[in-house]
């Protein structure tokens, strides 16, 4: 397991290579970038401040790479070129990126007066406390339900909790928060809960267990909407991994031998059905940090890592693109590699090291 390990940490550096290679060069070729996005803006007041800028800006772009840079002083477009960086050949921009990146130095934002790494520190907190409970709430519901499923099944219970793992399924999360919205966030009846932030405005001069309660009252709306949409597939996964693992002939034997259900189920199905579950925790950690928390930051207006990214993705800030992107693939790596050795923990019959 130790040479696994070693393995897997050397290839991590050369993973993320691989990622920002991709990425680099899909942007290259992506229209819309941050010079045609700060020109669409400059469009819309050129007729002034073309007349500002001298004898020299008089003459016009007439051909350009950029959309939209037709009527743009030829200079101003040679300006904002330097300014994000793109007077410089691409292999340039990229091994320059890398360099940074290995050091974690994502830059600074094109349009925001901060850092990249001050930016995601800023929403860090917000992520991970929607993906973190949402993660443990999930788990700490559809395994017990889904093991329940699998003793239970054809039974009415596991007809009528199926119903709940279908609806569970079939609606997406943001309809989940707009009900819960609507029903206890002042939308039309009860306003029981905030409908946005994290916190409070006053939260500062709260106390330490009124800050605590502040917390998890901003939170439980959409923590709620997110398992609600969430604990489904995990359900259904834990249930038909058991019922493979209790239809086996090792199961039989420990009946035979006289062995109570629950020492079989606890005993010696737990251990092996439990393999598959934990596989897939690293995914459902990162979807819950970022793609499953994205509406629902939008939504509850909760200033998050995935609703930066998306801002980001909108108004073409490569900087903040890149470095939420090396961020998320750096957690998702580490996060596999800690759910391989938890398989082995678990079951110290599994050998990584015995991998070609």
């Amino acid at each position: 397991m130790r040479n696994y390990i070693f393995k897997r940490i050397l290839l991590i550096p050369l993973t993320l290579f691989g990622i920002l290679l991709i990425n680099f060069a899909i942007v290259q070729f992506a229209p819309g970038g941050p010079v045609e996005h700060t020109l669409a803006k400059f469009q819309g007041m050129n007729v002034n401040a073309a007349g500002k800028l001298g004898s020299a800006g008089a003459e016009l772009a007439k051909a350009s790479k950029y959309q939209g840079a037709q009527g743009v002083p030829e200079d101003l477009v040679k300006e904002l070129e330097k300014q994000f960086g793109f007077d410089k050949p691409a292999h340039i921009r990229f091994g320059k990126m890398v360099a940074d990146y290995a050091r974690f130095d994502f830059g600074k934002s094109f349009y925001q007066d901060k850092t990249v790494g001050r930016l995601i520190l800023e929403r860090m907190p917000v992520s991970v406390s929607l993906g973190l409970w949402s993660t443990l709430i999930i788990y700490l519901v559809a395994i017990p339900l889904g093991i329940k499923k699998a003793v239970c099944d054809g039974t009415k219970f596991d007809v009528w909790t199926s119903f709940a793992v279908i609806l569970g399924s079939a609606i997406p999360v943001f309809l989940f928060a707009v009900f819960l919205i609507v029903f206890f966030a002042g939308g039309t009846y009860l306003q029981w809960f905030p409908l946005h932030g994290l916190t409070s405005d006053n939260w500062e001069n709260l106390s330490l267990p009124g800050k605590i309660g502040d917390y998890f009252w901003h939170i439980t709306l959409p923590v709620t909407a997110m398992v609600i949409g969430g604990f489904a597939s995990l359900t259904m996964l834990t249930k038909n991994s058991f019922l493979d693992e209790i239809n086996k002939q090792y199961v039989m034997t420990a009946r035979a031998k006289g062995l109570s259900e629950n020492q079989i189920l606890y005993r010696h199905v737990f251990r092996n059905a439990m393999l598959i579950v934990i596989a897939g925790f690293p995914s459902l950690l990162i979807k819950m940090l970022f793609t499953g928390s994205l509406l629902i930051e939008v939504i509850f207006s909760l200033n998050g890592i995935g609703l930066l990214g998306y801002e980001a993705i909108m108004t073409r800030d490569y900087p903040v693109i890149f470095g939420t992107m090396y961020i998320f693939a750096l957690l998702g790596l580490v996060l596999k590699l800690i759910s391989d050795i938890t398989y082995s923990l678990i079951d110290p019959r599994i050998n990584f090291d015995g991998r070609g």
